[in-house]
């Protein structure tokens, strides 16, 4: 099963690292994807540009709206994401659990749906 893996972050949070601790975590962060990658677990990781180079297109009544930054307002920011595949949450939950993120942020793990069976559903 696949499972995104949604990375957040606290600017205040990163911003309280040690000099040059954030290298040292991106580092690791990459060394275990590439590592995760070479296992077929991980399928595809990104990282965003940071929040406030975001727009935000909203629809209602007819009427469109592009907003400047993320809409939300919360302290933790859309940073990234690892798309990954696990024969269980659990594992999925030990591969969160090994990102550094989790400490200057959160890390949402969610199952990504079978679109194939929502095409069935809707007859798309």
């Amino acid at each position: 099963m696949q499972y995104l893996l949604l990375i957040y972050t606290d600017d205040a949070l990163l911003g309280d690292l040690a000099e040059g601790e954030f290298d040292t975590l991106m580092r690791g962060c990459l060394h275990n994807a590439d590592r995760l990658a070479s296992q077929g677990t991980l399928i595809d990781t990104r990282q965003l540009e940071h929040a406030t180079t975001a727009k935000t297109v909203r629809s209602r009544d007819g009427k469109v709206q592009v907003l400047d930054g993320p809409f939300a307002e919360t302290k933790e920011m859309l940073a990234g994401f690892n798309l990954i595949e696990a024969d269980s949450e659990d594992e999925a939950l030990r591969i969160a659990r090994e990102l550094p993120w989790a400490r200057t942020g959160s890390i949402e793990v969610r199952p990504v749906r079978d679109l194939d069976a929502v095409r069935a559903r809707v007859g798309a």
